[in-house]
């Protein structure tokens, strides 16, 4: 009898919390699906501001033109796959993307700035190691 006692004093509990279970799902699925945190959809159709190539820097304008011709880059790393694990530029299969370095003057390393080309001929310029990318018009 005790048993049933504890099992009959929850049950105006289940009777309240069920419907905000349901309320909660039912706003939840009325948002759509989440966006990531860079700006983009889950469904990977990312939103990626756009700037023209006459406003980049002129070391990423060398940059574009040395990927146009296939080279030579001077840097080993340039032309690597670009993995966009952070889901920052749309989603395409591993491989469509590669990274290539936009000289920084005075950087002793490589820097911060990348231009990642897709195989489809679209280029992006980042100049915060990946945090960011603007679409480059042409």
């Amino acid at each position: 009898m005790d048993h049933r006692r504890r099992i009959l004093k929850w049950i105006p509990v289940a009777g309240l919390l069920l419907p905000c279970l349901i309320w909660l799902a039912l706003g939840a699925a009325a948002l759509g699906p989440p966006r990531a945190w860079a700006g983009g959809e889950a469904s990977g159709k990312t939103a990626v501001p756009e700037i023209a190539a006459a406003e980049l820097p002129q070391e990423a304008r060398a940059t574009i033109a040395l990927i146009r011709t296939g080279g030579p880059y001077p840097h080993a790393r340039d032309g690597a796959v670009f993995g966009n694990f952070e889901k920052r530029l749309p989603a395409q299969a591993r491989g469509y993307y590669r990274e290539y370095t936009v000289r920084t003057p005075g950087a002793k390393d490589r820097g911060a700035r990348r231009i990642v080309a897709g195989k489809g001929g679209e280029l992006y310029y980042t100049d915060d190691h990946y945090r960011s990318f603007r679409r480059i018009r042409e």
